[in-house]
């Protein structure tokens, strides 16, 4: 089966998150020439210049990637993709401490995992070497990678909870996150047309629409006939989109669906897509999520702030108690 160019992408994307998450300082040098190409050691564990130079690759894409981050300057990149290694390979030279092994089966599937969103092995291989990445070191810094995780779990979250009190309070102190704007509920049937269509094109698929209209005018079902006629993946469920605000659908379809009154049916709406007919099922005025409707995602949110919180505190502690040497000019 063909892939498109922006699935490659796409994949080549999640490679290099999974590189960026699971990098991990593997390589012990003690050689003449690891000393000439050793940026920091942890614990007699060397940082090489080359793990060094694609971690500053790697924060610097983040940073040029990332819509509200400010990029701070190449030394303070330098400086803080060496910390990221440092902090990194004190994790996991704890999880060997405690004794923490990885199921190889695990990273098999891992690797599967990302192969399977490539095209073909050539395209995984040709992803792999623009991460400067080859396939056995892929593994390790996917085993080294989980190994940490489980040390987090283990030594950090497990022991971090978030209790019904510490929720509710920050429910009522910050209301203005909890606001829902006004929403809708549609269905709609589409006929697709072509942007480059041309008018007998675009006349023949709306005189489609105008047949569909007249059945809707002889009783039958919306969302039967989304089901037989529509070319949305919604049709699977009757041309539910379930509930939108403005600024999510575009902008013919969104004024003519919020204009609607429940169980109505719009005329014939022409957007990019093609032709549609709506049909409104609800209308939700804007309001503040209830806290019993916001506590689960909320308690989860406070439990991961905390859990990154405490992981600073981890680190600090075991940056206490190691020798670490940097070697940067």
């Amino acid at each position: 089966m063909a892939m498109s160019k922006k699935t490659c992408l796409g994949a080549l994307a999640i490679l290099m998150a999974v590189a960026w998450f699971t990098w991990p300082v593997w390589a012990e040098k003690d050689s003449t020439e690891a000393k000439e190409d050793t940026v920091a050691t942890v614990n007699g564990s060397a940082i090489t210049r080359a793990d060094f130079d694609r971690e500053v690759s790697r924060t610097r894409q983040l940073y040029n990637r990332g819509k509200n981050l400010e990029n701070p300057g190449l030394p303070k990149i330098k400086e803080e993709a060496l910390n990221h290694l440092i902090e990194r390979e004190l994790l996991y030279q704890e999880s060997r401490n405690k004794g923490i092994t990885v199921d190889e089966a695990v990273v098999k599937g891992r690797i599967d995992g990302l192969r399977d969103r490539f095209p073909s092995d050539e395209a995984f291989e040709n992803g792999l070497e623009k991460m400067n990445l080859s396939k056995s070191v892929l593994e390790t810094q996917l085993r080294e990678g989980l190994a940490i995780q489980e040390l987090i779990e283990k030594q950090v979250a497990q022991k971090v909870e978030v209790s019904e009190e510490e929720a509710r309070n920050y429910y009522d102190k910050h209301q203005g996150l909890f606001e829902q704007p006004k929403r809708v509920r549609a269905r709609h049937i589409l006929v697709k047309v072509g942007p480059k269509a041309g008018k007998s094109e675009k006349a023949e698929a709306r005189k489609k629409l105008e047949k569909v209209q007249e059945r809707l005018k002889n009783g039958e079902n919306f969302s039967s006939l989304a089901e037989e006629v529509s070319e949305c993946p919604s049709s699977k469920k009757g041309g539910d989109l379930g509930y939108f605000s403005k600024g999510q659908m575009v902008k013919p379809f969104e004024e003519a669906a919020f204009a609607l009154k429940p169980e109505e049916v719009s005329d014939i709406v022409e957007t990019r897509f093609g032709y549609h007919l709506i049909k409104l099922l609800d209308k939700k005025e804007a309001s503040i999520v209830p806290y019993d409707e916001a506590k689960e995602q909320l308690t989860e949110q406070l439990k991961q702030q905390k859990i990154r919180e405490k992981i600073t505190e981890y680190v600090a502690g075991l940056k206490e108690g190691a020798k670490i040497e940097k070697n940067m000019p």
